[in-house]
């Protein structure tokens, strides 16, 4: 049996270019404006997405009386700590002006990390010989 590179006949080798780039695409006023935009438009249904997959709400008739909370997308960039551009930052939040305080809402929590905490931990991993892994979590609620 005789092969390809025995008579020097070699397939062109084909190079695969991985790395996505992403325009930065101008902060837009509107959700509309928004959604005419590829870039913003992709950067909705993730965060949309990974609200549904998170069960983060339920929807159920609107019962008589009831004070409804808008939502509104705010739109921001993400940059590398260099300052280059890394992705179109988007959240879905409630709008904390239509809010009742303990009708629509009781106490908020947001957990912080203390850096006095992440030096305890790096300290503890390494007198315990752990393995340290960085994580960047693009949707918390996706992870919890």
């Amino acid at each position: 049996m005789v092969t390809r590179s025995q008579k020097d006949i070699f397939k062109p080798k084909r190079q695969f270019n991985l790395s996505t780039t992403v325009t930065k695409s101008p902060l837009p006023r509107t959700p509309l404006i928004a959604l005419r935009d590829p870039n913003w438009k992709m950067a909705m249904n993730d965060e949309f997405d990974a609200l549904i997959n998170n069960k983060t709400w339920e929807l159920v008739p609107r019962p008589p009386n009831v004070n409804v909370i808008r939502s509104m997308w705010i739109f921001s960039h993400k940059e590398k700590s260099n300052g280059d551009f890394k992705r179109h930052k988007y959240r879905l939040v409630g709008d904390g002006k239509t809010q009742q305080v303990g009708i629509d809402c009781g106490e908020t929590f947001s957990p912080v990390v203390k850096s006095a905490m992440i030096r305890t931990i790096l300290s503890l991993s390494l007198s315990k010989h752990w393995p340290i892994h960085q994580l960047d979590f693009k949707n918390v609620g996706e992870y919890s």
